[in-house]
């Protein structure tokens, strides 16, 4: 079942008070992958959250060892690159001047503190490599290869301040393969913004994680939302042969 990964979440599932059984129920309506018209869609494939040396590595390392989220993104990647999928990478950057904003929520100002994604200014790369707002140095060869679309960046969690929905629409893509961090924040936000605007969106529910905090677990929190939102959600396994098919 594609759901299968909800079934270690009875816990919570009851305080919300939706037995199993509904969601099991749900219709699965499904996404035909055609290289076509669907691309990949990667969130914050970045140090800052996926390496060990990144400032949120000590929140969601936990969930991304256990999903061996960083690996399947790259099964993502050569599947993708493999099969002529075209890829779209969403990135989170702070400049300077998002350090003047007067309000903020909460991980907002927690990302400011820890400088988390921070770049020295729109125009600058001074500093960038290697830093936690780099890709994940595996990921480099997939995204700067020419091909690979890396729109501006989204400052907040979804894709509304920057040009991804306007660079799938003048690329003909309507529908998306969505992965990468963080599953209850930025991937989710975009799932939310990208089916808002019409677009049929597959989850990739193995390659991406969240924090885990006192309060609970935010990976199990997006697996919900995805199974009652995304028209599907697959395994990194589901996807790459999904890719694959002719």
């Amino acid at each position: 079942m594609k759901y299968r990964n909800l079934v270690s979440t009875l816990a919570l599932i009851s305080v919300l008070g939706v037995s199993l059984p509904a969601l099991a129920d749900l219709p699965d309506p499904g996404v035909k992958i055609d290289a076509s018209n669907t691309a990949l869609v990667l969130t914050d494939p970045q140090n800052d959250f996926l390496s060990p040396k990144g400032v949120a590595w000590g929140v969601v390392g936990e969930s991304v060892t256990e999903n061996g989220t960083v690996e399947n993104i790259e099964l993502l990647f050569k599947a993708a690159k493999a099969n002529d999928y075209e890829v779209f990478v969403s990135p989170h950057y702070y400049f300077p001047h998002d350090h003047g904003w007067k309000f903020e929520g909460a991980l907002e100002v927690l990302m400011h503190k820890i400088r988390m994604f921070d770049r020295p200014g729109p125009l600058a790369t001074t500093g960038f490599e290697g830093s936690g707002a780099d890709w994940l140095a595996r990921y480099k060869p997939y995204i700067e290869d020419g091909k690979t679309v890396v729109t501006s960046p989204h400052k907040i969690y979804g894709p509304e301040s920057n040009d991804l929905v306007l660079q799938l629409r003048k690329r003909g893509i309507d529908r998306v393969i969505l992965a990468g961090m963080s599953a209850n924040l930025c991937t989710e936000s975009h799932l939310r913004e990208l089916l808002e605007q019409g677009f049929e969106v597959a989850v990739v529910s193995d390659a991406t994680a969240a924090a885990k905090v006192p309060e609970g677990d935010g990976y199990t929190a997006a697996l919900i939302n995805f199974r009652f939102m995304a028209n599907d959600v697959l395994s990194t396994k589901e996807a790459v042969a999904a890719m694959a098919a002719k």
